[in-house]
């Protein structure tokens, strides 16, 4: 082990292995961390000025042990030959194809890297899950470590995250809770503490807790769902507020101040994305379905189906009050991420509406502060099959702006689909004079001033909010 109290090493450099890993680098300076990766790319950006992932203050944490205790290298097989820790932290995307297609997860990823630490190790170590995984992927885990013909023992625990993107630095930081599960053996109970003292170099102990195995895989799935039921649900009542000329901003905020229900979650908007709600919600329903639960299964499922509809309403709703037409028109997209203070697109709300947009042939220039084209475009492809071959024309229907000004130049009409700060801010009686007359905003996130966007003349609509008169 050299002069290192402890080696770390994380298999996968994404938006959870790599700004876990800093965290614990900089918590615990006596521990080498080291995160691996098979995408030389991926690592090269980790180790270069301008790293993969954005998110507020994970650059300078970085910087800060980058070389010192924290280490990004693709020599997989020698950094986990020599750790005493291994966090698998690899993707785990919805199955395509075959059993469980479209609701299933895919843990593909897990087994490699199983198979991987057990044809390397030459000592016994600690495996710790933290992809999002179905409930008893432990055990698969484990059986296939067990197959080594060395005789070394290991043990495999659960320690899911509850980071959120666009403030996972925070979250690490000064985390509500760590969740670490484990066989209830001897063994099992000396792993669970091993990695117990690693948090709590600097999470108070009360904050760590200990569990078996399944509740640990089981409560990440069930806290993802929970909260995507929030979303959900505030979105449905927004359509009933709609309908009714009610504010959703203040039914939000009367059921908030209710300390059992309290304000979270409670923001009413053009859908969820991100690489979890969706994700996780949907292994939920397969694993009710594979025990039977079909009625389980089925509340469970019309959270997706909601989230769908809301996303469908906001993209029919620009439609009919552009006077039922788009084609050949010009629409400014403000934000294409999933949320704020990321550059993740993954499931994001934005490419649905945008693919509704297109298939009326409208012409779409996008702007978003850290989404790059490429991204935009290789999310296009993968969650709604949309390509130069399926709508020709793509590349000229879709255009990315520089500028929040130079997207909406021209165009009929803006659509806010990303609540990031900096757009409450904009020049919107610039934005004005630039437009097609007469000029529509259309605020899939609600946070724009109402009051003072109708003083400047735009035709304006807000998720959940009272309806102008003359529409």
């Amino acid at each position: 082990m050299g002069d290192w109290e402890l080696r770390i090493v994380c298999m996968g450099a994404g938006y959870v292995g790599g700004p876990t890993m800093a965290v614990i680098a900089k918590k615990c300076p006596r521990i080498r961390v080291a995160v691996v990766d098979i995408s030389t790319s991926q690592i090269d950006a980790w180790n270069s000025k301008d790293l993969p992932i954005y998110e507020p203050g994970l650059q300078e944490v970085v910087e800060e042990t980058r070389g010192k205790n924290l280490f990004f290298s693709v020599d997989i097989d020698a950094e986990v030959a020599a750790a005493d820790l291994i966090f698998v932290s690899v993707n785990t995307p919805t199955k395509l194809t075959g059993i469980g297609a479209g609701r299933a997860a895919n843990v593909k990823n897990c087994e490699l890297c199983a198979r991987k630490i057990a044809e390397v190790s030459t000592s016994s170590k600690i495996v710790v899950e933290k992809s999002t995984v179905p409930v008893r992927t432990a055990d698969a885990v484990r059986r296939v470590l067990a197959t080594n013909d060395k005789g070394i023992k290991f043990q495999v625990l659960s320690n899911p995250e509850f980071l959120a993107e666009g403030t996972a630095i925070d979250d690490l930081m000064d985390p509500g809770r760590v969740l670490i599960g484990g066989e209830q053996t001897p063994d099992g109970l000396a792993a669970i503490e091993k990695l117990v003292k690693v948090y709590a170099h600097w999470v108070p102990r009360e904050r760590i807790l200990t569990t078996n195995l399944w509740s640990s895989e089981l409560s990440k799935l069930v806290a993802n769902a929970f909260l995507a039921q929030r979303v959900s649900s505030i979105n449905s009542i927004s359509a009933l507020c709609e309908a009714t000329d009610a504010d959703v901003s203040e039914v939000a905020r009367a059921i908030g101040s209710d300390h059992r229900i309290g304000s979270k979650f409670l923001q009413a908007s053009v859908g969820f994305g991100g690489s979890c709600f969706q994700k996780d919600i949907l292994n939920l329903v397969y694993l009710c379905e594979s025990f039977g639960l079909e009625e389980v299964a089925e509340y469970w499922n019309q959270v997706i189906k909601m989230n769908d509809y809301q996303k469908s309403r906001f993209s029919s709703l620009i439609v009919s009050r552009m006077f039922n037409t788009v084609t050949g028109k010009r629409i400014a997209i403000f934000g294409f991420a999933f949320k704020k203070d990321t550059g993740d697109t993954r499931e994001t709300a934005s490419v649905f509406v945008c693919r509704n947009l297109l298939e009326e042939r409208a012409r779409l220039h996008v702007f978003d502060p850290k989404v790059t084209r490429e991204q935009m475009m290789l999310e296009f492809e993968y969650s709604t099959g949309t390509t130069e071959k399926t709508v020709p024309g793509l590349n000229e229907l879709v255009i990315t702006a520089e500028c929040p000004y130079e997207a909406a130049k021209g165009a009929h009409a803006i659509a806010i689909l990303t609540e990031w700060d900096e757009f409450k801010n904009y020049d919107y009686q610039r934005i004005y004079d630039s437009m097609a007359k007469p000029a529509f905003i259309f605020d899939g996130r609600n946070i724009l001033d109402q009051a003072k966007l109708g003083q400047i003349g735009f035709e304006h609509y807000a998720i959940g909010k009272p309806r102008r008169k003359e529409w």
